[in-house]
């Protein structure tokens, strides 16, 4: 008899998780709404093609997409309607745990395995095509704003360095991607930033401004120059050591001063980047 009983309850249990939800009243639909994707933050693997499939589909970690090499394929992994746990404790522009609001990119390449005295891998051209593929697509469908296109690096300026400084962002703006600094007012910056650099409370207040969770010490610290390395890396990939300079200084201005920025055309020619 309990047999019996145990096998009534299974069938109801099971009729019930089969069952329609509530009906749904469709016909209106709010004007103020936009996607939950509002970043795109790429990442690299430090490690190849196989070990990164199962790590990010496999283990505590995850990406809504991964990139290859070679061959140069892209995988979804995660939809894109879904979290994906790739940005960890992250922060941009006062916006905090981006794993809620962005997609993840992972593009298989060693990086410099952590270690400062080795070199960066490069990325293939063709594997660069394919993500700026994927992150046009993604730009298009979810309407996110060019300069919310970020590396992993600065939504954690002080634990990570991917994509690091082999990453082409140029290719990106010359892709008319994201935007780029106005290369003029760069070097008219420069020639007055030459004469005498900025105090360590100013490279905070600009950082800060550009986006960075960066200390507001007045001091220029050990944080802060890790932050100033990881902007160096965009824009001035050449040498990212985290020092102050006139060229980075010069860089930093233009990148927090209105219309400083430019975006690039499909007919080649350049504008003002205004985020709406």
């Amino acid at each position: 008899m309990r047999w019996g009983w145990t096998l009534a309850l299974g069938i109801l249990a099971a009729l019930a998780a089969c069952a329609p939800g509530p009906r749904v009243d469709k016909r209106y639909e709010a004007v103020s709404q936009d996607s939950r994707v509002q970043f795109i933050i790429i990442h690299y693997t430090q490690i190849e093609f196989e070990r990164s499939l199962h790590r990010l589909t496999r283990e505590e970690v995850s990406s809504h997409y991964l990139v290859n090499r070679d061959p140069p394929r892209i995988y979804r992994l995660v939809p894109e309607d879904r979290r994906a746990w790739h940005a960890g404790p992250s922060y941009w522009q006062g916006v905090t745990a981006l794993n809620a609001s962005s997609v993840g990119i992972e593009i298989v390449n060693l990086g410099n395995g952590d270690d400062p005295e080795k070199p960066y891998e490069p990325f293939p051209p063709a594997q660069i095509d394919r993500v700026i593929a994927l992150v046009r697509d993604i730009e298009r469908r979810h309407k996110v704003r060019p300069d919310h296109i970020l590396a992993h690096a600065e939504v954690q300026p002080q634990t990570r360095t991917d994509p690091g400084p082999q990453f082409p962002w140029r290719r990106l703006a010359d892709a008319g991607l994201i935007p780029w600094p106005d290369e003029q007012q760069v070097a008219a910056a420069e020639a007055h930033w030459g004469a005498a650099l900025p105090s360590a409370a100013w490279w905070q207040e600009h950082l800060a401004a550009h986006g960075f969770n960066v200390p507001r010490s007045g001091v220029f610290d050990a944080e802060t120059r890790r932050v100033l390395a990881v902007f160096q890396m965009r824009y001035r990939p050449a040498r990212y050591d985290g020092e102050p300079d006139a060229e980075t200084a010069a860089l930093l201005e233009v990148v927090t001063s209105p219309d400083s920025l430019r975006m690039r055309r499909p007919d080649g020619t350049w504008t003002a980047f205004r985020p709406d």
